[in-house]
Protein backbone atom coordinates (compact mmCIF):
# COMPACT_ATOMS: atom_id res chain seq x y z
CA UNK A 1 0.00 0.00 0.00
CA UNK A 2 1.43 3.30 -0.99
CA UNK A 3 2.31 5.36 2.06
CA UNK A 4 1.05 8.91 2.45
CA UNK A 5 1.62 11.37 5.23
CA UNK A 6 -0.67 14.22 6.04
CA UNK A 7 -1.16 16.90 8.65
CA UNK A 8 -4.13 19.18 9.11
CA UNK A 9 -3.67 22.69 10.47
CA UNK A 10 -6.07 23.15 13.36
CA UNK A 11 -8.28 26.25 13.52
CA UNK A 12 -6.59 29.17 15.24
CA UNK A 13 -9.33 29.60 17.82
CA UNK A 14 -12.53 27.97 18.95
CA UNK A 15 -15.24 28.48 21.54
CA UNK A 16 -15.23 25.73 24.14
CA UNK A 17 -18.65 24.76 25.45
CA UNK A 18 -19.02 21.92 27.90
CA UNK A 19 -21.81 19.40 27.58
CA UNK A 20 -22.40 16.45 29.81
CA UNK A 21 -21.54 13.42 27.72
CA UNK A 22 -24.13 10.70 27.88
CA UNK A 23 -22.49 7.46 28.89
CA UNK A 24 -24.12 4.16 28.25
CA UNK A 25 -23.58 0.47 28.57
CA UNK A 26 -24.36 -1.75 25.63
CA UNK A 27 -27.91 -1.21 24.48
CA UNK A 28 -28.82 1.59 26.89
CA UNK A 29 -30.30 4.88 25.78
CA UNK A 30 -28.13 7.93 25.28
CA UNK A 31 -28.74 10.95 27.47
CA UNK A 32 -27.20 14.42 27.54
CA UNK A 33 -27.61 17.56 29.57
CA UNK A 34 -27.87 21.21 28.43
CA UNK A 35 -24.60 22.84 27.45
CA UNK A 36 -22.74 24.88 30.05
CA UNK A 37 -20.75 27.88 28.88
CA UNK A 38 -17.07 28.15 29.79
CA UNK A 39 -14.30 30.58 28.95
CA UNK A 40 -13.22 30.93 25.34
CA UNK A 41 -9.91 29.24 24.49
CA UNK A 42 -7.70 31.07 22.02
CA UNK A 43 -4.47 30.48 20.16
CA UNK A 44 -1.59 32.74 21.16
CA UNK A 45 -2.01 34.94 18.09
CA UNK A 46 -5.80 34.97 17.83
CA UNK A 47 -8.46 36.95 19.69
CA UNK A 48 -11.60 36.40 17.66
CA UNK A 49 -14.18 33.67 18.18
CA UNK A 50 -14.88 31.32 15.26
CA UNK A 51 -17.42 32.29 12.66
CA UNK A 52 -21.06 31.48 13.40
CA UNK A 53 -21.21 28.91 10.62
CA UNK A 54 -18.27 26.96 12.13
CA UNK A 55 -19.97 26.90 15.55
CA UNK A 56 -23.17 25.70 13.91
CA UNK A 57 -21.27 22.97 12.04
CA UNK A 58 -19.76 21.71 15.29
CA UNK A 59 -23.13 21.79 17.01
CA UNK A 60 -24.60 19.68 14.22
CA UNK A 61 -21.99 16.98 14.89
CA UNK A 62 -23.13 14.17 17.14
CA UNK A 63 -20.17 11.93 17.88
CA UNK A 64 -20.40 8.30 18.97
CA UNK A 65 -17.46 6.07 19.76
CA UNK A 66 -17.85 2.28 19.78
CA UNK A 67 -15.43 0.09 21.70
CA UNK A 68 -13.95 -3.08 20.29
CA UNK A 69 -13.59 -6.11 22.58
CA UNK A 70 -12.12 -3.94 25.34
CA UNK A 71 -13.56 -1.01 27.28
CA UNK A 72 -12.79 2.66 27.86
CA UNK A 73 -10.50 1.93 30.81
CA UNK A 74 -8.14 -0.37 28.90
CA UNK A 75 -5.26 2.17 28.82
CA UNK A 76 -4.96 1.37 25.14
CA UNK A 77 -6.95 1.86 21.93
CA UNK A 78 -10.38 2.26 23.50
CA UNK A 79 -9.40 4.61 26.30
CA UNK A 80 -7.26 6.85 24.09
CA UNK A 81 -9.99 7.08 21.47
CA UNK A 82 -12.70 7.71 24.06
CA UNK A 83 -10.73 10.46 25.79
CA UNK A 84 -9.94 12.20 22.48
CA UNK A 85 -13.58 12.08 21.32
CA UNK A 86 -14.86 13.29 24.67
CA UNK A 87 -12.38 16.16 24.90
CA UNK A 88 -13.12 17.33 21.37
CA UNK A 89 -16.86 17.16 21.90
CA UNK A 90 -16.72 19.09 25.15
CA UNK A 91 -14.51 21.75 23.60
CA UNK A 92 -16.78 22.15 20.58
CA UNK A 93 -20.22 21.91 22.15
CA UNK A 94 -21.36 18.75 20.37
CA UNK A 95 -23.09 15.70 21.81
CA UNK A 96 -20.96 12.64 22.51
CA UNK A 97 -21.51 9.16 23.84
CA UNK A 98 -19.95 5.74 23.56
CA UNK A 99 -21.34 2.25 23.06
CA UNK A 100 -19.88 -1.02 24.24
CA UNK A 101 -20.86 -4.18 22.34
CA UNK A 102 -22.08 -7.04 24.50
CA UNK A 103 -19.49 -9.39 23.02
CA UNK A 104 -16.65 -9.75 20.55
CA UNK A 105 -18.35 -10.36 17.21
CA UNK A 106 -19.19 -8.51 14.02
CA UNK A 107 -22.89 -8.89 14.76
CA UNK A 108 -22.57 -7.21 18.15
CA UNK A 109 -20.47 -4.37 16.75
CA UNK A 110 -23.00 -3.89 13.94
CA UNK A 111 -25.77 -3.76 16.55
CA UNK A 112 -24.04 -0.86 18.29
CA UNK A 113 -23.57 0.99 14.98
CA UNK A 114 -27.29 0.46 14.29
CA UNK A 115 -28.11 1.83 17.73
CA UNK A 116 -25.85 4.86 17.35
CA UNK A 117 -27.51 5.74 14.04
CA UNK A 118 -30.97 5.18 15.52
CA UNK A 119 -29.98 7.56 18.32
CA UNK A 120 -29.16 10.17 15.65
CA UNK A 121 -25.37 10.12 15.95
CA UNK A 122 -23.87 11.13 12.61
CA UNK A 123 -20.13 10.66 13.28
CA UNK A 124 -19.02 7.22 14.45
CA UNK A 125 -15.45 6.56 15.60
CA UNK A 126 -14.22 2.95 15.72
CA UNK A 127 -10.79 1.87 17.08
CA UNK A 128 -9.14 -1.29 15.86
CA UNK A 129 -9.01 -3.75 12.99
CA UNK A 130 -11.85 -5.78 14.55
CA UNK A 131 -14.29 -3.26 13.04
CA UNK A 132 -13.54 -4.29 9.44
CA UNK A 133 -16.49 -6.68 9.25
CA UNK A 134 -18.90 -4.18 10.79
CA UNK A 135 -17.78 -1.47 8.37
CA UNK A 136 -18.41 -3.76 5.42
CA UNK A 137 -21.94 -4.41 6.68
CA UNK A 138 -22.95 -0.86 7.56
CA UNK A 139 -21.06 1.73 5.50
CA UNK A 140 -23.32 1.48 2.45
CA UNK A 141 -26.38 1.12 4.66
CA UNK A 142 -25.80 4.53 6.27
CA UNK A 143 -24.37 6.80 3.52
CA UNK A 144 -25.04 9.99 5.51
CA UNK A 145 -23.00 8.84 8.51
CA UNK A 146 -19.30 9.71 8.66
CA UNK A 147 -17.25 6.73 9.84
CA UNK A 148 -13.75 7.28 11.28
CA UNK A 149 -11.84 4.01 11.60
CA UNK A 150 -8.53 3.70 13.40
CA UNK A 151 -6.08 0.98 12.44
CA UNK A 152 -8.42 -0.71 9.95
CA UNK A 153 -6.33 -1.48 6.88
CA UNK A 154 -7.28 -2.15 3.30
CA UNK A 155 -6.21 -5.74 3.87
CA UNK A 156 -8.61 -5.98 6.83
CA UNK A 157 -11.44 -4.71 4.65
CA UNK A 158 -10.70 -6.62 1.46
CA UNK A 159 -8.28 -9.42 2.33
CA UNK A 160 -6.17 -10.92 -0.41
CA UNK A 161 -8.52 -9.45 -3.03
CA UNK A 162 -7.44 -5.89 -2.22
CA UNK A 163 -5.94 -3.86 -5.03
CA UNK A 164 -4.28 -1.64 -2.39
CA UNK A 165 -5.30 1.67 -3.94
CA UNK A 166 -5.68 3.45 -0.57
CA UNK A 167 -9.43 3.69 -1.06
CA UNK A 168 -12.29 2.56 1.12
CA UNK A 169 -16.05 3.18 1.31
CA UNK A 170 -17.14 6.67 0.26
CA UNK A 171 -18.23 7.68 3.78
CA UNK A 172 -15.34 6.02 5.65
CA UNK A 173 -11.90 7.34 6.54
CA UNK A 174 -9.38 4.89 7.95
CA UNK A 175 -6.00 5.63 9.47
CA UNK A 176 -3.33 2.98 9.58
CA UNK A 177 0.09 3.51 11.07
CA UNK A 178 3.71 2.84 10.21
CA UNK A 179 4.34 0.65 13.25
CA UNK A 180 7.85 -0.15 12.10
CA UNK A 181 8.87 3.43 12.99
CA UNK A 182 7.98 3.48 16.72
CA UNK A 183 9.15 -0.14 16.89
CA UNK A 184 12.54 0.98 15.57
CA UNK A 185 12.63 3.85 18.07
CA UNK A 186 11.92 1.49 20.97
CA UNK A 187 14.57 -1.04 19.93
CA UNK A 188 17.15 1.68 19.33
CA UNK A 189 16.33 3.33 22.68
CA UNK A 190 16.57 0.06 24.62
CA UNK A 191 20.09 -0.72 23.42
CA UNK A 192 21.28 2.88 23.78
CA UNK A 193 19.90 2.86 27.35
CA UNK A 194 22.29 -0.01 28.05
CA UNK A 195 20.09 -3.10 27.74
CA UNK A 196 21.76 -5.97 25.89
CA UNK A 197 19.34 -8.85 26.53
CA UNK A 198 16.02 -7.97 24.91
CA UNK A 199 12.73 -9.68 24.18
CA UNK A 200 9.85 -9.11 21.80
CA UNK A 201 6.52 -10.64 22.83
CA UNK A 202 3.95 -10.06 20.10
CA UNK A 203 0.26 -10.80 20.32
CA UNK A 204 -0.98 -12.46 17.15
CA UNK A 205 1.29 -12.37 14.10
CA UNK A 206 -0.90 -9.91 12.20
CA UNK A 207 0.73 -7.30 9.92
CA UNK A 208 0.71 -4.45 12.46
CA UNK A 209 2.33 -6.57 15.18
CA UNK A 210 4.91 -7.92 12.76
CA UNK A 211 5.81 -4.40 11.65
CA UNK A 212 6.31 -3.39 15.28
CA UNK A 213 8.52 -6.42 15.85
CA UNK A 214 10.63 -6.14 12.72
CA UNK A 215 11.09 -2.42 13.39
CA UNK A 216 12.17 -3.23 16.96
CA UNK A 217 14.80 -5.63 15.67
CA UNK A 218 16.07 -3.07 13.13
CA UNK A 219 16.40 -0.38 15.80
CA UNK A 220 18.22 -2.65 18.23
CA UNK A 221 20.50 -3.82 15.43
CA UNK A 222 21.43 -0.25 14.45
CA UNK A 223 22.10 0.82 18.04
CA UNK A 224 24.20 -2.28 18.74
CA UNK A 225 26.37 -1.42 15.74
CA UNK A 226 26.80 2.16 16.97
CA UNK A 227 27.86 1.28 20.50
CA UNK A 228 29.57 -2.02 19.74
CA UNK A 229 27.35 -3.96 22.12
CA UNK A 230 26.84 -7.73 22.18
CA UNK A 231 23.02 -7.92 22.03
CA UNK A 232 20.70 -10.93 22.02
CA UNK A 233 16.94 -10.75 21.41
CA UNK A 234 14.31 -13.41 22.12
CA UNK A 235 11.38 -13.11 19.69
CA UNK A 236 7.98 -14.84 19.99
CA UNK A 237 4.23 -14.40 19.53
CA UNK A 238 1.67 -15.35 22.12
CA UNK A 239 -0.88 -16.12 19.38
CA UNK A 240 -3.46 -14.09 21.32
CA UNK A 241 -3.93 -10.54 22.59
CA UNK A 242 -4.04 -11.27 26.31
CA UNK A 243 -1.73 -12.78 28.86
CA UNK A 244 -2.28 -16.11 30.59
CA UNK A 245 -0.44 -18.66 32.67
CA UNK A 246 1.24 -20.33 29.68
CA UNK A 247 2.62 -17.08 28.29
CA UNK A 248 3.67 -15.92 31.76
CA UNK A 249 5.60 -19.17 32.15
CA UNK A 250 7.42 -18.48 28.90
CA UNK A 251 8.23 -14.96 30.09
CA UNK A 252 9.50 -16.39 33.39
CA UNK A 253 11.93 -18.45 31.35
CA UNK A 254 13.09 -15.36 29.47
CA UNK A 255 13.52 -13.05 32.44
CA UNK A 256 15.03 -15.68 34.74
CA UNK A 257 17.37 -16.58 31.88
CA UNK A 258 18.75 -13.04 31.78
CA UNK A 259 16.34 -11.05 29.58
CA UNK A 260 16.33 -7.48 30.87
CA UNK A 261 13.49 -5.81 28.96
CA UNK A 262 10.60 -7.14 26.84
CA UNK A 263 8.63 -5.19 24.26
CA UNK A 264 5.11 -6.48 25.01
CA UNK A 265 3.24 -5.79 21.80
CA UNK A 266 -0.37 -6.88 21.70
CA UNK A 267 -3.23 -5.52 23.80
CA UNK A 268 -3.35 -7.11 27.24
CA UNK A 269 -0.47 -9.49 26.63
CA UNK A 270 1.69 -7.10 28.64
CA UNK A 271 0.30 -8.70 31.81
CA UNK A 272 2.35 -11.83 31.24
CA UNK A 273 5.51 -9.81 30.67
CA UNK A 274 4.76 -7.61 33.67
CA UNK A 275 4.10 -10.52 36.03
CA UNK A 276 7.33 -12.22 35.03
CA UNK A 277 9.35 -8.99 35.12
CA UNK A 278 8.14 -8.14 38.63
CA UNK A 279 9.67 -11.34 40.01
CA UNK A 280 13.21 -10.40 38.98
CA UNK A 281 13.17 -6.61 38.68
CA UNK A 282 12.87 -6.73 34.90
CA UNK A 283 11.64 -4.00 32.56
CA UNK A 284 8.87 -3.73 29.95
CA UNK A 285 8.24 -1.60 26.85
CA UNK A 286 4.60 -0.71 26.22
CA UNK A 287 2.77 -0.39 22.93
CA UNK A 288 0.20 1.73 21.05
CA UNK A 289 -0.22 4.29 23.85
CA UNK A 290 1.86 5.40 26.81
CA UNK A 291 1.40 2.31 28.99
CA UNK A 292 3.60 3.47 31.88
CA UNK A 293 0.61 4.49 34.05
CA UNK A 294 -0.98 1.06 33.59
CA UNK A 295 2.06 -1.23 33.78
CA UNK A 296 3.82 0.68 36.55
CA UNK A 297 0.55 0.98 38.42
CA UNK A 298 -0.06 -2.77 38.27
CA UNK A 299 3.47 -3.87 39.07
CA UNK A 300 6.12 -1.38 40.13
CA UNK A 301 7.17 2.19 39.41
CA UNK A 302 9.81 2.47 36.71
CA UNK A 303 9.09 -0.93 35.14
CA UNK A 304 8.03 0.68 31.83
CA UNK A 305 11.12 2.22 30.24
CA UNK A 306 9.19 3.58 27.24
CA UNK A 307 6.25 2.80 24.91
CA UNK A 308 6.07 2.56 21.11
CA UNK A 309 3.05 4.71 20.39
CA UNK A 310 0.55 5.45 17.65
CA UNK A 311 -1.04 8.90 17.57
CA UNK A 312 -4.63 7.83 18.09
CA UNK A 313 -5.62 11.04 19.83
CA UNK A 314 -3.92 13.18 17.18
CA UNK A 315 -5.78 11.28 14.48
CA UNK A 316 -9.15 11.72 16.21
CA UNK A 317 -8.51 15.44 16.65
CA UNK A 318 -7.50 15.84 13.01
CA UNK A 319 -10.56 14.07 11.63
CA UNK A 320 -13.15 15.55 13.97
CA UNK A 321 -11.70 19.02 13.33
CA UNK A 322 -11.93 18.42 9.59
CA UNK A 323 -15.59 17.41 9.92
CA UNK A 324 -16.26 20.48 12.08
CA UNK A 325 -14.61 22.75 9.53
CA UNK A 326 -16.39 21.29 6.51
CA UNK A 327 -13.30 19.50 5.20
CA UNK A 328 -14.54 15.91 5.42
CA UNK A 329 -14.30 15.55 1.64
CA UNK A 330 -10.51 15.68 1.92
CA UNK A 331 -10.55 12.44 3.88
CA UNK A 332 -13.73 10.56 2.96
CA UNK A 333 -13.14 7.36 1.05
CA UNK A 334 -9.43 7.20 1.88
CA UNK A 335 -7.04 5.05 3.86
CA UNK A 336 -4.01 7.00 5.07
CA UNK A 337 -0.77 5.43 6.27
CA UNK A 338 0.45 7.74 9.02
CA UNK A 339 3.92 8.15 10.43
CA UNK A 340 6.32 11.05 10.83
CA UNK A 341 5.16 14.47 9.73
CA UNK A 342 7.90 16.62 11.25
CA UNK A 343 11.49 16.21 12.29
CA UNK A 344 11.29 19.34 14.43
CA UNK A 345 7.90 19.26 16.17
CA UNK A 346 7.20 15.78 17.54
CA UNK A 347 3.67 16.82 18.56
CA UNK A 348 2.69 16.72 14.88
CA UNK A 349 3.80 13.12 14.42
CA UNK A 350 1.49 10.13 14.41
CA UNK A 351 4.10 7.76 15.88
CA UNK A 352 6.74 8.13 18.55
CA UNK A 353 7.90 7.54 22.13
CA UNK A 354 6.33 9.31 25.14
CA UNK A 355 8.58 12.20 26.05
CA UNK A 356 7.22 12.63 29.58
CA UNK A 357 7.38 9.05 30.83
CA UNK A 358 10.33 7.50 28.97
CA UNK A 359 13.13 6.73 31.42
CA UNK A 360 15.87 8.81 29.82
CA UNK A 361 19.45 8.31 31.01
CA UNK A 362 22.97 9.52 30.28
CA UNK A 363 23.37 7.23 27.26
CA UNK A 364 19.96 7.98 25.73
CA UNK A 365 18.55 11.36 26.60
CA UNK A 366 15.51 13.21 25.34
CA UNK A 367 17.82 15.21 23.05
CA UNK A 368 19.16 11.92 21.65
CA UNK A 369 15.58 10.86 20.93
CA UNK A 370 14.77 14.14 19.19
CA UNK A 371 17.84 13.71 16.98
CA UNK A 372 16.72 10.17 16.17
CA UNK A 373 13.29 11.45 15.11
CA UNK A 374 14.87 14.18 12.98
CA UNK A 375 17.13 11.67 11.24
CA UNK A 376 14.22 9.32 10.59
CA UNK A 377 12.02 12.13 9.26
CA UNK A 378 14.75 13.39 6.92
CA UNK A 379 15.47 9.91 5.57
CA UNK A 380 18.97 9.79 7.01
CA UNK A 381 17.77 6.71 8.88
CA UNK A 382 15.63 4.39 6.79
CA UNK A 383 13.36 1.73 8.28
CA UNK A 384 12.02 -1.13 6.20
CA UNK A 385 8.34 -2.05 6.41
CA UNK A 386 8.90 -5.34 4.58
CA UNK A 387 7.30 -8.17 6.57
CA UNK A 388 7.47 -10.82 3.86
CA UNK A 389 10.19 -12.79 5.66
CA UNK A 390 8.96 -15.53 7.95
CA UNK A 391 11.13 -14.25 10.77
CA UNK A 392 13.18 -11.14 11.48
CA UNK A 393 16.87 -10.97 10.67
CA UNK A 394 19.73 -8.78 11.84
CA UNK A 395 23.41 -8.22 11.13
CA UNK A 396 24.75 -7.06 14.47
CA UNK A 397 22.59 -8.82 17.09
CA UNK A 398 21.56 -12.41 17.68
CA UNK A 399 17.82 -13.02 17.24
CA UNK A 400 16.37 -16.16 18.86
CA UNK A 401 13.11 -16.62 16.95
CA UNK A 402 10.68 -18.91 18.83
CA UNK A 403 7.50 -18.61 16.76
CA UNK A 404 4.16 -18.98 18.56
CA UNK A 405 4.24 -19.75 22.27
CA UNK A 406 0.74 -21.25 22.02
Amino acid sequence: MKKKLFAVIMAASMVASLVACGSNNAGTATTSEPAQTTETTEAADATEAPAAEETAAATDMRVAMITDYGDITDQSFNQSTYEACKAFSEANGCDFTYYKPEGDSDAERVAMIDKAVADNYNVIVMPGYAFAGAIKETADMYPDVKFVALDVSEYDLEGDDSDFNNETYANVFSAVYQEELPGYMAGYAAVKMGFTKLGFLGGMAVPAVIRYGYGFVQGADAAAKEVGADVTLNYAYGNQFYGDADITAAMDTWYQGGTEVVFACGGGIFTSAGEAAAKVGGKVIGVDVDQAPTIDGMYEKGMTVTSAMKGLQATVNTLLSAIRDGQWDKFAGKIENLGLVSGDDTSLNYVGLPEDSTVWNDTFSKDDYLKLVADMASGTIKVSNDTSAEKPSAENIKVNFQGNIK
